[in-house]
């Protein structure tokens, strides 16, 4: 008697969802203007101004230019808007903020943008295991996305599966 080997994730119906897919594509530099405080606590407008002139702004050519000020200064708002002005043309995409804000908000960006159709009563696995580092962030915003239109919604590899949750049958 010969036994045929069954591939039961291949026919569960499962749809795997891997995040990692919408990780932004470039490095990440930060641009830190605590660099340009005058004493380390106050930002001069001229001063900035010229220091700003005076860099290469293609080193930030295709990167995630992630503006920040590590120091507890009182900057205006025009400080990070006018670094900004500066890198538009060179920066792939440009963020007030550190590396896991951005990538939270990269995220929210994304799925927001998903169509509710591809996923209306489907069964979904939203991929665990990933080489780069998905915030926890983007996969609760999977889940509160799909939640109303899913039948299910699992966590980790097809094969192996966290419950997270079922729609509930009609009786």
């Amino acid at each position: 008697m010969e036994s045929t080997l069954v591939n039961k994730v291949v026919n569960s119906g499962l749809l795997t969802i891997d995040l990692e897919k919408f990780y932004p594509e470039g490095d990440f530099i930060y641009f830190d203007i605590k660099d340009y405080l005058f004493q380390g606590l106050i930002l001069r407008e001229k001063d900035f101004r010229t220091a700003l002139k005076e860099i290469d702004w293609a080193v930030y050519k295709d990167k995630n230019l992630l503006i920040v000020c590590s120091e507890d200064a009182i900057l205006p708002l025009w400080s990070f808007m006018l670094v900004a002005a500066y890198a538009t043309p060179y920066a792939k995409a440009i963020f007030q903020g550190d590396k896991d804000t951005f990538l939270s908000a990269h995220y929210d960006k994304v799925i927001s943008q998903w169509k509710m159709e591809d996923y209306a009563d489907k069964k979904m696995v939203l991929k665990g295991c990933s080489e780069k580092a998905v915030p926890a962030s983007a996969y609760a915003a999977a889940v509160q996305f799909l939640q109303p239109i899913a039948s299910s919604i699992f966590f980790g590899e097809p094969c192996s599966t966290v419950p997270i949750y079922k729609k509930a049958k009609d009786i």
